[in-house]
């Protein structure tokens, strides 16, 4: 025995087995969507999210500068004036020049391994460079913990004042893509000279939790460096110093960088990593010329001392938007369809994208990115297969279903036009057997005259019936053909109330014709007799005995309107959306004793559209109803 359907009611129900499985495939999609996600947030994208962050550096604009940097270099200029490279002596001139402008410091960024000069001239600048207080010389080398830095250059070089300031590249760690990203600030407790000059300018600096954007790596204290398109800081030449004329403000109170940009390099070893001495590769460009060693120091210094290092998002968030972006993915896949779900996906990676550099420029904040755009990406492709399975399914299910409502269709039309021509024959003899007993002159009792006008109405309504399965059928199976013909309208209503008269009589109701003279129009004269009839039938059968129905008829626009007005009882509000359904009966009509297949209303609407018109009705329940029917002169 087969179990009855599951009303909607059931199936809502929390209790239901379809809700419960509901929630359950909601569930494992989520748990599949964060297990993926899980798994995506551990692959290294190192290299793709760096270049997404240098992105980012070139569109915002250039972030402010502090002011207290300024640069002499030692570049092709100072080469054609001094004819040759600046010798010890012309450092210590240097130095001695500059201490009259009273920078704050002055840092050498050069490589000092080849100075020219004799052996008492570079003795000379060591000690008055040692001799000075404000001037420093950047090395490389990071030390040992717990000892001081001595220099590794030749004697009498070996007694300069030498402080670490290390440049980093992401060469063997990182992106891996030789680019300078990051400042070391702190080693194994000691400072570099960046974060020892910066917190003389500011002091917030001395407590490391208010760095902004602070990391560990390897040791070490690290941070992001905030860098400014090349040429931003203010660069005087090495004959500038000498032969000026200089702005004071340029020199004074500033940290006052010496370094070299000559055009040409060569590689040294930092660490374990090999490197160009005087340039570095930055995200504004990774040509090999591209910002002097000098230049990136600024920027390092800089960051520092307005304290404004991007920061990077922590693991756990990147893993939220991850996750949340796989849930996306996830429901678009199983749950959209498929246009729409690639509109939402692009508009995620678009709008994802928009975030990640909002959220950089002005506020200093890298979110991860990569792994959210893999994301998408990875759960589309992961789950996009069992999705086609399922649509698959779906698909061949519908299709045999389809086959056998087909099936079904074509045995229904078949039995119905079977039964429909195979029950005229007789029918029609019945009524004409019942003409014959009523035109016999031969007198019959009252008794059975009655029962063969009964005969004759009930053989009349089943005609009808069949007539409109007959009419259905065609409309089905789209066999209905118009043979249109010239028609006067008027003439049309009258053949057809003249039909309908005798029911009239019989309920004492008056028609009323309320006809305007019009021009024939082209039309079917037999579907639109049957529009008619229909109408004025139902006018007359659901009318109250003893009142009236006006038909009246007129031209209006580029239209023929004819309207049935009746006084019968109406028909609710509720019940009008639905009266041309097919099979379609109101409540009053089935609580009555009047017959009706439910399909009158529905031919007459499918007749008059086939026409081009229109049918609708107006009614007050309990004041009567008027149909309407627009037919296009035209």
């Amino acid at each position: 025995m087969a179990l009855p359907p599951l009303s909607e009611e059931a199936i809502k129900s929390p209790d239901s087995w379809w809700h419960q499985k509901k929630i359950l495939n909601s569930v494992l999609r989520l748990v599949l969507a964060m297990t993926l996600a899980f798994f995506i947030i551990q692959i290294k994208l190192d290299f793709f999210e760096s270049f997404l962050y240098d992105i980012r550096v070139r569109l915002r604009p250039p972030p402010p500068v502090s002011g207290e940097i300024s640069m002499v270099m030692i570049d092709e200029s100072t080469l054609q004036n001094l004819k040759k490279e600046p010798s010890a002596k012309d450092l210590g001139q240097l130095i001695e020049k500059l201490s009259t402008y009273q920078p704050r410091a002055i840092v050498f960024d050069l490589d000092l391994t080849d100075l020219q000069g004799s052996f008492e001239e570079k003795k000379a600048f060591a000690e008055a460079s040692l001799k000075n207080p404000n001037v420093y010389f950047m090395t490389d080398d990071l030390g040992v913990a717990g000892q001081s830095i001595r220099s590794s250059y030749p004697k009498p070089l070996d007694i300069l004042p030498v402080f670490p300031g290390l440049k980093s590249a992401d060469i063997s760690n990182f992106a891996k893509d030789g680019v300078s990203r990051r400042m070391m600030i702190a080693y194994q407790g000691r400072q570099m000279l960046h974060l020892h000059l910066a917190t003389e300018i500011n002091p917030t600096l001395k407590d490391p939790s208010k760095i902004r954007g602070l990391f560990s790596f390897l040791g070490s204290d690290q941070l992001y460096i905030n860098f400014h398109p090349e040429g931003t800081y203010p660069r005087l030449s090495f004959p500038q110093i000498f032969d000026g004329p200089i702005d004071p403000k340029l020199l004074n109170h500033r940290i006052v960088l010496v370094g070299q940009d000559l055009k040409t390099s060569k590689l040294v070893k930092i660490g374990n990593e090999k490197m160009e001495r005087d340039y570095v590769r930055t995200p504004y460009s990774r040509d090999v010329l591209a910002m002097t060693s000098t230049e990136l120091h600024a920027n390092m210094f800089d960051t520092l001392i307005l304290n404004n290092a991007p920061v990077r998002t922590s693991f756990w968030l990147d893993f939220i938007f991850v996750g949340l972006i796989s849930v996306l993915t996830v429901y678009v896949v199983f749950s959209l369809r498929p246009l729409l779900g690639l509109f939402i996906l692009a508009g995620s990676l678009v709008g994802f994208g928009l975030i990640g550099f909002f959220t950089f420029w002005p506020f200093g904040i890298w979110v991860s990115m990569s792994h959210p755009w893999l994301a998408i990406f990875l759960c589309y492709y992961f789950f996009i297969p069992y999705r086609l399975i399922i649509e698959n399914r779906r698909s061949w299910e519908i299709y045999q279903k389809h086959r056998l409502l087909k099936q079904v269709e074509e045995l229904k039309t078949n039995f119905i036009s079977m039964m429909s021509h195979d029950l005229k024959t007789p029918i029609a003899r019945i009524l004409g057997m019942a003409d014959v007993i009523l035109r016999d002159p031969t007198p019959i009792s009252s008794h059975q005259q009655e029962a063969v006008d009964t005969i004759k109405h009930s053989g009349d309504d089943l005609l009808k019936f069949i007539s409109s399965i007959l009419n259905y059928g065609q409309i089905e199976s789209q066999a209905v053909q118009l043979h249109k013909q010239g028609r006067d309208i008027n003439a049309l209503l009258d053949e057809v109330i003249a039909k309908h008269e005798f029911l009239a009589r019989l309920k004492k109701i008056q028609i009323l014709k309320e006809f305007e003279t019009l021009f024939p129009i082209s039309v079917d004269p037999n579907l639109m007799k049957q529009v008619l009839s229909n109408l004025i039938e139902n006018a007359i059968k659901y009318s109250n005995d003893e009142t009236k129905i006006l038909i009246s008829t007129e031209e209006k626009g580029a239209s023929v309107v004819i309207q049935i007005a009746d006084q019968g009882p109406g028909i609710p509000a509720a019940e009008l959306p639905n009266l041309f359904t097919k099979f379609y009966r109101s409540q009053n009509a089935k609580s009555s004793t009047i017959k009706g297949s439910g399909l009158g209303l529905y031919l007459a609407k499918y007749f008059v559209e086939l026409h081009g018109g229109q049918v609708f009705v107006e009614s007050t329940y309990g004041q009567g109803s008027t149909f309407t029917v627009q037919l296009p002169l035209r």
